[in-house]
């Protein structure tokens, strides 16, 4: 596998979110060469900033469906984070937390990996990206920034708070 996406209400933040295991998990697969997006039906605008500046630090590349005007579970919108990430579906898993994502996305060609709040996905991530659990230092965030680390002391505490869907 050559790129991970990831949904950001519900895996990277919000209820049942892991953000320190999945940052670490990031900044390990890109040191390694893997292509990594953020994919959410976010509906775009300023309040979606924070996520944008993700882009770069954090991740490749960040789409919103605001942004490109197709969301989950369209198979467009896997399709556009692919070609953004210079893959083709079949090279892409993607994490979700909502089942009918997951589902859309291996319509679309994807690996899905259902994130249920379990520690269950970073055993299939490892499986699926060839790495031993042990490698992973979930110290290491790369850059994604002090409030990715769960510090509580984020600028965009107001916008993290009204993630559930997406």
């Amino acid at each position: 596998m050559r790129g991970l996406v990831l949904d950001v209400g519900g895996v990277l933040v919000g209820p049942g979110s892991e953000p320190g295991t999945f940052a670490a998990i990031v900044s390990f697969l890109r040191k390694r060469g893997v292509r990594t997006a953020l994919l959410s039906n976010d509906p775009g605008g300023p309040a979606a900033q924070w996520l944008r500046d993700l882009e770069g630090p954090f991740v490749d590349c960040v789409v919103l469906s605001g942004d490109v005007g197709v969301a989950k579970p369209q198979a467009a919108s896997y399709h556009a984070v692919a070609q953004l990430l210079g893959l083709e579906p079949g090279e892409c898993v993607f994490v979700d937390d909502l089942f009918g994502h997951v589902r859309a996305a291996a319509a679309a060609g994807m690996v899905g990996v259902h994130h249920d709040g379990s520690h269950d996905v970073r055993s299939e991530l490892a499986v699926l990206f060839d790495f031993d659990l042990g490698e992973i230092d979930t110290r290491d965030a790369g850059d994604a920034g002090p409030w990715w680390r769960g510090t509580g002391s984020s600028d965009h505490e107001g916008e993290r708070g009204r993630w559930r869907a997406g």
